[in-house]
């Protein structure tokens, strides 16, 4: 009896800690990676437990959060899109007051992060440059790691080792340049014939979900990250990434590209201050 009751009361301490956790949210067990075709797999980094969003952040949540809609492609269950980095982490620590819960992001907009590196070849490409820091053990809302993100995206414990996230046929789990118009497109990428193809986004959760019950991690918009971009070296020695760099991580692919892009294991990136109709996140929460 006595160890029930400190059982019960472990568990109200830990819902009082971290929150309620919304119903469209996941459990992500953590463990080694499974997916074999992970950059990670078979080297040995660990993810945690962590909780991340079913789909990509809405136009309804960010406007219930942020007041005002940024999105070219308008739509309360679409993704919202054209949003920065910086804009979605600040949408991170502003929801998370909304819900009662401590921020996870040190937000500085008055100081230049010294960690913000010019491109090597264009020079400096970000003119916001906050600084920005983390609140580790917080329970708000935060983006992903890049680990975090590949290794939901791979099928995590679940794994069964799916080209893209979801399974071995695009056609099945995303949206990108070939399905998001009005008809299938062949051949080869143009931009004027996506134009007149109507290509846009599509309602999340359109898509087959992954093993996880996850959507759109293929496809659709592509997802911002913590990480700086980096070496992806410095991502398996350390799953935080980079400490500094110009450019930030983008995983997913979207409904103006490629195939390729969607697959988990693929690494874009952005400086981040740059947005576009492609160009959304998700949130997670826990570890």
């Amino acid at each position: 009896m006595r160890k029930l009751l400190l059982l019960s009361a472990m568990m109200v301490l830990a819902g009082a800690c971290w929150g309620e956790m919304p119903a469209n949210f996941v459990l992500v067990k953590g463990g080694t990676f499974k997916n074999a075709k992970s950059n990670f797999y078979g080297k040995g980094v660990t993810v945690s437990d962590f909780y991340i969003g079913k789909y990509d952040v809405t136009q309804k949540e960010w406007v219930e959060v942020m007041g005002s809609n940024p999105s070219k492609f308008k739509g309360d269950n679409l993704p919202v899109e054209t949003v920065s980095w910086y804009d979605s982490i600040d949408y991170c620590n502003q929801r998370s007051i909304r819900e009662g819960l401590k921020p996870y992001y040190n937000i500085d907009k008055n100081t230049k992060d010294p960690n913000n590196k010019p491109d090597p070849e264009f020079g400096d490409l970000d003119n916001i440059k906050w600084t920005v820091t983390i609140n580790a053990r917080a329970n708000g809302y935060r983006l992903p790691t890049e680990a975090e993100w590949e290794y939901a995206a791979g099928g995590g414990q679940l794994s069964k080792n799916y080209i893209y996230s979801g399974g071995d046929d695009i056609e099945d789990v995303g949206w990108y340049w070939k399905n998001s118009g009005d008809k299938p497109l062949s051949g080869f990428w143009q931009w004027p014939v996506l134009v007149g193809n109507h290509n846009r986004t599509r309602a999340v959760g359109g898509k087959k979900p992954n093993e996880l019950g996850l959507y759109d991690m293929s496809g659709n918009v592509r997802q911002w990250c913590w990480d700086w971009s980096g070496d992806l070296a410095s991502h398996v020695k350390d799953p935080q990434g980079s400490s500094s760099g110009f450019v930030r991580v983008w995983k997913g692919g979207g409904w103006m590209g490629a195939a390729y892009c969607a697959e988990p294991s693929f690494r874009g990136h952005l400086a981040a201050n740059g947005a576009g109709p492609d160009q959304g996140f998700r949130v997670v929460r826990g570890e």
